[in-house]
């Protein structure tokens, strides 16, 4: 459809529809409608966000018989707005950095006519919002590992602890939080004054022979101020580790149906119970929200972007926004490297020697999340290429380049094992 002078119309994808620029404390509205005449009228609204004001919105909405709604929103602001219209409507949840808005005209309302002039012509790219089931396994599984980052971090207090107080436990025991470590700290946190005998009876294994070398460990300045903080480390330790056990067995329970997919994933070279599950709750086992492998990798942030100018290609590095996908891919490729005779410890190596750890790190990542897709799309086993793998096709194409140089040359190639 075009004007007299052949410009551009843009199409009209939705005729009614809503544009929300959500806040803490209000959330500005605008619907988009055609009256009777075919004439674009704009219904502006502010609503507060308690339960009742984003009932009054929803029901709003439904009197302009709105089906479809985009929502800019800081943080997770968002969430309620869309736990109250999400069975009633068409949320489309965008980027603020996506919809910048002309500069210098910046308002609330202005925002909101705005994003909702983008959605009716189509223009806005909306963010992935997994099912309720989904983002429940997801608050279980980010607060797993918020507990568990918390426990290491008490556990590098203890060591500061013992260091200033010089008590040198740890330059002996490999393993503070071991039986024994944890044995001769709720020793020193009793109190009780510490005997060879004490030692003895808390020693476990290899370490009897190191009785001697522990009691001098222990004999530093550990004072009442020491035994007070050490007390409380431990209590919150042992209480944390309570919570992640509580919330292994929820988490459990609420993924058992998926087991056999868990499985599957948990084939992949560096994926464990617990990574597979983190995974899982991250992506959801419907892909139908990633037509193609590569969309849910660029959305994962593993992949580079496009960045061309004047017919110039400039740097399109993969974004450094943190992604909680990406950060447990890249755990799981670091474990992944290690396994030995694995096809990822020979490509890690082999693309670290030509761009480096870090970009190489990401490659593997990239890989073994393209790996995931199938398992989960395609209901298929993972299946490591091994080590060999790279080798061996290495191979074949040199030998094929070897064949058509000697054909342009007038030879024939004539191949013997040597």
């Amino acid at each position: 459809m075009t004007r007299k002078d052949d410009t551009r119309i843009i199409e009209i994808m939705h005729p009614i529809c809503c544009g929300l620029d959500v806040h803490k404390e209000n959330i500005a509205a605008c619907i988009i409608y055609q009256d009777e005449h075919g004439h674009e009228k704009q219904d502006i609204q502010v609503f507060g966000t308690f339960t009742d004001d984003l009932m009054r919105l929803r029901t709003w909405l439904i009197d302009h018989e709105c089906p479809v709604v985009a929502m800019e929103s800081t943080g997770i602001y968002w969430r309620p707005v869309h736990n109250v219209l999400e069975e009633t409507v068409q949320v489309v949840l965008v980027n603020a950095r996506d919809i910048k808005n002309v500069p210098g005209r910046k308002t609330d309302i202005s925002d909101c006519i705005w994003l909702a002039g983008l959605l009716r012509h189509g223009l806005i790219r909306g963010s992935f919002i997994p099912p309720k089931h989904v983002r429940e396994w997801r608050d279980l599984t980010r607060l797993r590992k918020k507990y568990v980052h918390t426990v290491g971090d008490y556990r590098k207090r203890t060591h500061k602890l013992f260091e200033s107080a010089n008590i040198k436990i740890d330059s002996v025991v490999s393993d503070l939080f071991g039986t024994t470590g944890r044995n001769l700290m709720n020793l020193l946190a009793s109190g009780a004054s510490l005997t060879k005998e004490d030692i003895r009876l808390c020693v476990r294994g290899k370490l009897k022979d190191k009785e001697e070398e522990l009691y001098r460990s222990i004999q530093g300045f550990f004072s009442d101020h020491h035994r007070f903080i050490l007390k409380r480390l431990l209590m919150t330790i042992d209480m944390l580790e309570g919570e992640i056990a509580a919330l292994n067995a929820r988490i459990s329970d609420m993924m058992n149906d998926q087991k056999d997919l868990l499985n599957r994933m948990g084939e992949a070279p560096g994926i464990g119970s617990v990574s597979s599950c983190d995974i899982l709750a991250e992506i959801g086992p419907d892909m139908s929200a990633f037509p193609t492998a590569e969309a849910l990798i660029s959305w994962a942030g593993l992949c580079p972007g496009n960045n061309e100018s004047a017919g110039k290609r400039k740097s399109g590095k993969s974004p450094v926004r943190k992604h909680h996908l990406k950060t447990i891919l890249i755990e799981v490729a670091w474990a992944a490297v290690k396994k030995k005779g694995s096809y990822f410890k020979d490509k890690y190596y082999r693309l670290k020697a030509r761009r480096g750890a870090k970009k190489a790190i990401v490659a593997i990542a990239h890989r073994i999340l393209l790996g995931i897709y199938h398992v989960i799309k395609h209901g298929v086993r993972f299946r490591d290429l091994g080590v060999d793998y790279l080798t061996q096709r290495n191979k074949a194409i040199t030998l094929v380049r070897l064949r058509k140089q000697a054909q342009s040359l007038g030879f024939i190639l004539v191949e013997e094992v040597a």
